[in-house]
C-alpha cells in the first residue's frame, strides 16, 4: 500500500453514474500545477531523471504527432516520479526563424508595410511582440493533454540564457576553428531570401522537362541533358568520365557553349556515371552541389547567373526573366539554333521544396558561415559504438551510423531578421573578431556586425544543457544533466539529434546529452497514409480531446506505439478507447456500490478464495510485464497489456465470478472486497501515466489518497502466509480459473450456435463432481444464465468440457430440426474446405512452385476446416434427439 492509501479511513464513495472528461480533466490539471507534482527540486537527494520536450514551434499548434510523442514522455516521466526519481520534464519552445519571420511579414502586408520599412531593430521588437501576444498558444493544448512539464522552467531558444549559451558555444567553436565562413553551395529560397537547412526542404514529385542539348560542332560536340536549361548560362565545363573512349579525344579541348559566345573546356571526372544518358553532364559549379565540387578539383570558375530572387543576372536577352520564365525562353532560342536533340514532356522527377512558403529550392553558390562536423561527428558515432548512448530500437543505428560517419559540414547562417545574430564584428580594415558573452563588442567607425542569424537547429542541439543554466554550472546542470533518454522521431534523427550529441559532447567534456535515444515512428491514418491537409485527411487532436476526452487520445496513440514503426490512428479507435475509459468507470463505480476497499491488511492466503488467488497471482505478474516494457519502451505492448487485464481479467471475469460472493455476504464476501480493493488500486496505479486524468479521479475516490502523480508505483502485492520472490503467485488458482472459465466461453459458445439470447434462461445440471469447479457452480450458473434443473428435467443437450458436464434442457427454446439442418450443411463446408486443402498441400508440384506464404495460407485453412469439424460435429451430438 501507498502512503496515500494508508491515510484513508472514507466510508461509501460515490460516483457519479457516467464519466464526463470535460468537466473533470481542466480542473484536475489546475490542480496538480497548483501543487507543484511536476516541478523538480535539484536539492532533492532523489535519482533523478530527465527529459526533455522536443521543443515545438513558438508559431505551432497541437497536431496529432506531438500529441503522440507527448503522450509516451508523460508516461514516462509520471512512471519515474512515482517510483521516487526526481523526474524533471523541460518545458520549452523553439525561435523557428523563418516560420516566425514568415508569420509576422504577413501581418506587416496586412498593413501595407514591410520589414524593411521598419528596419531591422523595429522588426525584431515587433516580432517579440507577436510572440507575447500571440505565440506559444500550444502551451496551453499541452495543458488540454496532460502533460506533466516543469512549468516554472519553461525555456524559450531565444530568452537572455540561451542566448548566452549559443554566443558562447560559437566563440568556442570558432577559437577552436570549428566554425569557419566560405563559398559553398546551399540551399536557397527565393521567396524567404535565405539559405535553409536540409530538413527544411520538402521534395515531391514536379512534372518538367528534360531536355538534351548539342554542346559545339560536328566531331567536336557533345550532347547534355538538363531539366534545368536556365543555368546552362552559368556552364563552365562539360564532364564526362576518364574511361570513356567516346569522348577521349575530347578531354582538355574546349566546346563552343551555345547562346553565350563563351567556349568551355572538357573535363575527365570520376564522379560522372558513363552509363547514364549520354555519358557527358554540363557543369554549372555556382547552381548544383556535385558541379560545385567538380569545379574544385578541376579549379573551374564559379559563374552565377540567378540572384537572390531567381532572376537571371547574366548578360543577354535573357537579364532580368525569372527563372522560370528564362526556362522556357531558352529552350525557344536553342530550338531555333537547332541545338535541341530531344525535349521529354512530362518529365516527372524529384524537386525540392521550401517547407515553409512551399517555393522551389535553388542550390546557390553563397557566402555562409559553416561549422566543421569532422571531430563532432566521430565524437558522436563513437559514443553510440562504444555503447555510451544507446539507441531503441537497435537497428536504427545502422541509420544513424550511417549520417554522422558521412557528414557535411553544416551551414549554420541564415538570412534572416529573427534568431540569433551572429557575434562576429567586420572592421574598416579587414579585421574580424568573434565576441564571446562576456566580451565588449567592437566600436568605433566602420566596425559592423554581421547581418545574418544562426540556424534554428545550432540553439536547439544546445537544449539538454542551456535549458539547465549552462555555460554555468548551475544546481540543475550538476542535478539534471545529462538526460535519461530522448524520445523522438525517427526522421529528426539525422538533424537535431545529431546536432544535440555533437554538441552535447563538445561542450560538456564529453558527456553525452543523454544515455538512451528512443526513436519513434510517424502518426498515419487508419490506411497508413501520411496525415496532411493537402490530402483531406489531416486531424485536429483538439477535436478528439472534445468529443472523447484526453485519455481516449492518448492510450489511443500510447497502444499503437511500437518502437520505431509508424502508428495508423482512426476515429473508431478513438472511439474505442473512450469505451475503455467508460469501462474503468463502470466497473469501479460497481465495486465502490459493493463495498470495495484498500483499508486494513489483506486477508491471509487460506482466507482467500481460489478466484481472489487467481486475481492477485495475474495482478502480480501484470505488474512485473508492464515494468518490463516500460524499460524496453514498448508502449504498444504495455497498453495492450493493461488493456486485457483491466477489461477481460478484472472487469469480465473476477468482477463477474465475485458477484455472487457478495451477494452471499460474510467472511468470504469480505475477503474479495479486500482483494477488489487492492486490484483497482494497483491497476489504476499501472494505467495512470497512460490515462492520468479517469485514473487520479477514481483512484483517490477509492483510496481517499491526496494524488495518484504521487503515489507510489505499483510493486508486488504480497499476501501473508504465500509471500514468494516477485510477490504472490499461485499457478493452482490460475489453472482453475482458467478452467472455469473455458467451461463458460464453451457453454456460451454453444448457447450461440443455438440461437439463444444471451438473457435467455435455460434449465441445466453441471456435473462438477472430482473437479475444482464445484466451488464455482454458483457464479457460473449466474454468468450462464442457467437455472437448476427441476423434477421434469429432461436433458436434450450434454456438453463434456474440462473433466465435467453440462446438461441442457432446450426443449422448447429451438427449432432443432431447423438447426440440425443448419448444421449438417455448415459440416459439409468444412468437409469440402478440408479435402481441397488436403489435396492441394499433397501435391508436390504444387508445393514445389508456390510461395511459402500462399502454402502457410492452405495450412491455416486446413487447420481451420479441422476445428469446425470437430466443433460441428460435438454441437450436432448435443442437440436433442428425435
Amino acid at each position: 500500500m501507498t502512503e496515500n492509501t494508508q491515510q484513508s479511513n472514507h466510508s461509501a464513495p460515490e460516483l457519479p453514474t457516467q464519466y464526463t472528461p470535460a468537466d473533470v480533466e481542466g480542473p484536475l490539471y489546475e490542480r496538480w500545477v497548483e501543487r507543484g507534482y511536476f516541478e523538480a527540486d535539484e536539492k532533492s537527494d532523489k535519482p533523478p531523471y530527465t527529459i526533455v520536450i522536443p521543443p515545438p514551434n513558438v508559431t505551432g499548434s497541437l497536431h496529432l504527432g506531438h500529441a503522440f510523442e507527448h503522450t509516451l514522455i508523460d508516461a514516462l516521466t509520471r512512471r519515474k516520479r512515482m517510483q521516487g526519481y526526481e523526474t524533471l520534464w523541460q518545458p520549452g519552445m523553439d525561435h523557428a526563424g523563418i516560420a516566425t519571420q514568415n508569420v509576422v511579414e504577413r501581418e506587416l502586408a496586412k498593413e501595407g508595410v514591410s520589414r524593411h520599412d521598419l528596419g531591422r531593430e523595429a522588426f525584431v521588437e515587433r516580432v517579440w511582440q507577436w510572440k507575447g501576444e500571440s505565440g506559444g498558444q500550444i502551451s496551453g493544448q499541452m495543458r488540454r493533454l496532460g502533460d506533466g512539464v516543469a512549468w516554472s522552467r519553461e525555456r524559450f531558444t531565444m530568452d537572455e540564457g540561451l542566448s548566452k549559451s549559443v554566443q558562447t558555444i560559437f566563440k568556442r567553436l570558432y577559437d577552436d576553428e570549428l566554425i569557419y565562413r566560405a563559398e559553398r553551395i546551399i540551399n536557397w529560397c527565393p521567396r524567404c531570401l535565405t539559405a535553409i537547412s536540409d530538413i527544411e526542404v520538402e521534395y515531391q514529385d514536379d512534372e518538367g522537362e528534360l531536355v538534351s542539348i548539342r554542346y559545339g560542332e560536328g566531331d567536336a560536340s557533345i550532347v547534355v541533358a538538363t531539366t534545368r536549361a536556365e543555368t546552362m548560362l552559368g556552364d563552365t565545363a562539360v564532364a564526362v568520365h576518364p574511361e570513356d573512349e567516346r569522348y577521349a579525344h575530347l578531354v582538355g579541348t574546349e566546346i563552343e557553349l551555345p547562346l553565350t559566345g563563351r567556349r568551355i573546356p572538357v573535363v575527365a571526372d570520376e564522379h560522372v556515371d558513363p552509363e547514364f544518358g549520354t555519358g557527358a553532364v554540363k557543369v554549372t559549379p555556382a547552381h548544383d552541389p556535385n558541379d560545385f565540387e567538380i569545379g574544385r578539383r578541376h579549379d573551374l570558375p564559379n559563374l552565377a547567373v540567378l540572384d537572390e530572387r531567381g532572376v537571371i543576372t547574366a548578360h543577354g536577352p535573357f537579364q532580368g526573366l525569372d527563372r522560370f520564365e528564362a526556362r522556357s525562353a531558352i529552350v525557344g532560342a536553342l530550338r531555333a539554333e537547332s541545338r535541341i536533340v530531344s525535349e521529354k514532356r512530362p518529365y516527372t522527377h524529384s524537386v525540392g521544396h521550401c517547407s515553409r512558403c512551399k517555393t522551389t529550392i535553388e542550390p546557390r553558390l553563397s557566402m555562409q558561415w559553416w561549422v566543421k562536423v569532422g571531430p563532432l561527428a566521430k565524437a558522436a558515432g563513437d559514443a553510440v559504438r562504444e555503447g555510451k548512448v544507446k539507441i531503441h530500437p537497435k537497428e536504427m543505428e545502422s541509420r544513424y551510423f550511417g549520417w554522422v560517419d558521412n557528414l557535411h559540414d553544416w551551414c549554420i547562417s541564415r538570412q534572416l531578421w529573427w534568431g540569433h545574430r551572429i557575434p562576429v564584428w567586420y572592421g574598416p580594415n579587414g579585421e574580424v573578431v568573434c565576441v564571446g558573452p562576456d566580451d565588449e563588442a567592437p566600436t568605433g567607425e566602420g566596425w559592423t556586425q554581421d547581418t545574418d542569424v544562426l540556424d534554428t537547429w545550432f540553439s536547439s542541439g544546445l537544449w539538454p544543457f542551456s535549458t539547465l543554466g549552462w555555460p554555468e554550472q548551475t544546481p540543475s546542470v550538476e542535478k539534471f544533466y545529462p538526460n535519461a533518454v530522448l524520445v523522438t522521431g525517427y526522421d529528426i534523427l539525422f538533424f537535431w539529434v545529431a546536432r544535440m550529441m555533437m554538441f552535447g559532447l563538445y561542450a560538456m567534456d564529453g558527456t553525452p546529452p543523454f544515455h538512451t535515444i528512443a526513436l519513434h515512428g510517424m502518426v498515419r491514418d487508419q490506411f497508413g497514409k501520411k496525415m496532411s491537409k493537402s490530402f483531406g485527411n489531416a486531424v485536429n487532436p483538439l477535436d478528439w480531446m472534445d468529443s472523447y476526452g484526453s485519455d481516449a487520445v492518448r492510450f489511443t496513440l500510447a497502444r499503437g506505439a511500437n518502437p520505431g514503426v509508424d502508428v495508423p490512428i482512426g476515429e473508431d479507435w478513438v472511439q474505442g478507447s473512450r469505451n475503455f475509459a467508460n469501462k474503468i468507470w463502470n466497473a469501479t463505480r460497481f465495486a465502490l456500490m459493493n463495498g470495495a476497499t484498500v483499508e486494513g491488511e489483506l486477508p491471509p492466503a487460506e482466507q482467500l478464495s481460489a478466484t481472489d488467488r487467481w486475481i492477485l497471482s495475474r495482478l502480480n505478474s501484470v505488474v512485473a510485464e508492464v515494468d518490463a516494457y516500460y524499460d524496453d519502451y514498448q508502449f504498444a505492448k504495455l497498453s495492450d497489456t493493461l488493456f486485457h487485464f483491466a477489461w477481460d481479467e478484472v472487469f469480465d471475469w473476477y468482477v463477474e465470478l465475485s458477484k455472487t460472493t457478495f451477494m452471499a455476504g460474510g467472511p468470504a464476501a469480505d475477503a474479495s472486497r479486500r482483494v477488489l480493493g487492492e486490484v483497482l488500486d494497483v491497476t489504476l496505479r499501472l494505467l495512470h501515466p497512460i490515462v492520468p486524468f479517469v485514473t487520479e479521479t477514481l483512484w483517490t475516490t477509492l483510496t481517499g489518497g491526496e494524488s495518484v502523480v504521487i503515489a507510489d508505483w505499483p510493486k508486488a502485492v504480497l499476501v501473508a502466509g504465500a509471500d514468494a520472490p516477485g510477490g504472490f503467485r499461485d499457478e493452482a488458482a490460475e489453472r482453475e480459473i482458467e478452467t472455469v472459465q473455458q467451461v463458460v466461453t464453451e457453454v456460451r459458445r454453444f448457447r450461440s450456435d443455438q440461437g439463444l439470447q444471451p438473457g435467455q434462461k435455460v434449465p441445466a445440471q453441471l456435473e462438477l463432481s472430482g473437479t475444482a469447479l464445484a466451488a464455482h457452480e454458483a457464479a457460473m450458473r449466474s454468468l450462464l444464465r442457467l437455472q437448476p434443473a427441476g423434477e421434469d428435467f429432461s436433458a436434450t443437450a450434454s456438453l463434456p468440457v474440462a473433466g465435467a458436464r453440462v446438461a441442457l434442457d432446450l426443449s422448447g427454446t429451438i427449432d432443432v430440426e431447423a438447426e440440425r439442418k443448419r448444421l449438417t450443411k455448415d459440416l459439409g463446408a468444412a468437409e469440402k474446405e478440408k479435402a481441397q486443402a488436403t489435396a492441394k498441400l499433397g501435391n508436390e508440384a504444387f508445393l514445389a512452385k508456390a510461395p511459402e506464404k500462399v502454402v502457410d495460407k492452405i495450412r491455416g485453412r486446413l487447420e481451420a476446416a479441422e476445428a469446425d469439424i470437430v466443433r460441428i460435429t460435438a454441437q450436432l451430438a448435443a442437440l436433442p434427439q428425435a
